[in-house]
């Protein structure tokens, strides 16, 4: 019997996805990002082993919490990584009418890939960067792994949500936003929202417990204006870009 490894759960979540929101965040990941703020969820070793029929009897709990737009996430860590138990889960929760989300670096088990994505109704892919030299610089890991999954997400039938860490003196200008854009415009009739997450120092104190350098101590907090007002930005060329195709037709 296939089983999985979860580092934690939050079962009232409101920012990984739309709605109310059980998440499965998933034990261990092959990216070792300069400002993660959860550096215990990235040893392949602990969690807390669950079936998939655990797992969706603890998420049928909370369906009445969920109504029309919530259901469940399963995040990380990095959930691809667990590709096999995440794709038997959410094929699970379909079953029981349940809306899921995958939020993914885009690095895993690129067996399961495509099996995943096709009980997937919101894919929250978290783009790193967009250059190669960057992406390895904050990731730990070579870009080229990514294009497997890529691959996917072109043919990918749900909506997209593009989120991006934004950390001060790295992408936090006008260009950087430009780059990142054309880095996923050419899924932009399926991308539904565009997220920057501004740069925070909330998970410092366990590099410390664990005995683990942390890149970015000399780095500031991002301004959480300065972010939104980034976002916006972006998402006005999106929207401006779905309306043109929309008149093309």
């Amino acid at each position: 019997m296939i089983k999985g490894h979860i580092h934690s759960i939050e079962t009232m979540g409101l920012f990984d996805g739309p709605g109310i929101r059980t998440v499965f965040f998933m034990q261990g990941c092959p990216l070792k990002c300069s400002y993660c703020h959860n550096p215990d969820s990235q040893s392949f070793e602990g969690g807390t082993t669950y079936t998939v029929d655990e797992l969706v009897r603890f998420a049928k709990r909370y369906k009445p919490y969920y109504k029309d737009n919530g259901g469940v996430t399963f995040s990380g860590g990095e959930a691809l990584m667990q590709g096999e138990f995440v794709y038997e889960a959410m094929k699970a929760l379909k079953a029981e009418d349940i809306h899921t989300v995958l939020d993914t670096s885009g690095i895993g088990q690129t067996f399961y890939y495509k099996k995943i994505l096709e009980y997937t109704d919101i894919l929250i892919l978290d783009v790193k960067h967009f250059n190669k030299t960057d992406y390895r610089d904050i990731t730990g890991v070579s870009m080229k792994w990514l294009s497997s999954f890529l691959d996917e997400v072109s043919s990918f039938q749900g909506k997209l949500w593009i989120r991006h860490v934004m950390v001060p003196g790295i992408t936090d200008d006008k260009n950087s936003m430009d780059y990142l854009y054309d880095y996923v415009s050419n899924w932009s009739e399926k991308i539904e929202k565009i997220e920057i997450l501004p740069y925070h120092k909330l998970g410092v104190d366990k590099y410390y417990q664990l005995e683990i350098p942390y890149q970015l101590e000399n780095t500031d907090e991002m301004n959480k204006e300065d972010a939104l007002a980034h976002q916006n930005y972006l998402m006005s060329k999106l929207e401006k870009e779905q309306i043109d195709k929309l008149i093309a037709v």
